[in-house]
């Protein structure tokens, strides 16, 4: 009983997957409540298009709940892979050697984001999950 409790490889992918697209649930919403107008001329600085900046809502509100509920768990964690890397690269290019004031790794959540949800992707949603782990995009 407690082999089949320890040794549940279903159990780690949910708990991976709503801890880190709930938690990035929190960062969509908060943009939803407060606005992302600020994206567009970060996006327009890096000679892409302003209007790229409505992605942030599919990025950091739909695919993060998609990763929650275990429906296209793979692209959606792909997706929010991606804008991790666009959020690197367009707010924190200049923290990508640093260190913070407390001695970690000045980038330590969005990286913690983004190899959260490449891990997702390349663990699926698993058997606990809406899609319950059938399907490719689970």
């Amino acid at each position: 009983m407690l082999d089949r409790l320890i040794n549940n490889p279903d159990l780690g992918k949910l708990l991976l997957r709503v801890s880190v697209g709930s938690m990035m649930l929190f960062h969509g919403l908060n943009k939803l409540q407060h606005g992302y107008g600020f994206i567009t001329p970060m996006l327009q600085n890096a000679r892409l298009p302003g209007y790229l900046s409505h992605g942030i809502l599919v990025g950091e509100l739909l695919a993060p709940l998609f990763m929650v509920l275990g429906l296209y768990t793979r692209p959606a964690a792909l997706l929010l892979a991606f804008v991790m890397v666009m959020a690197v690269y367009l707010v924190h290019t200049k923290e990508l050697f640093s260190v913070s004031a407390h001695g970690g790794y000045a980038l330590e959540l969005q990286v913690l984001y983004l190899f959260g949800s490449l891990a997702v992707f390349f663990f699926g949603a698993g058997r606990y999950s809406a899609a319950h782990g059938s399907g490719l995009w689970k």
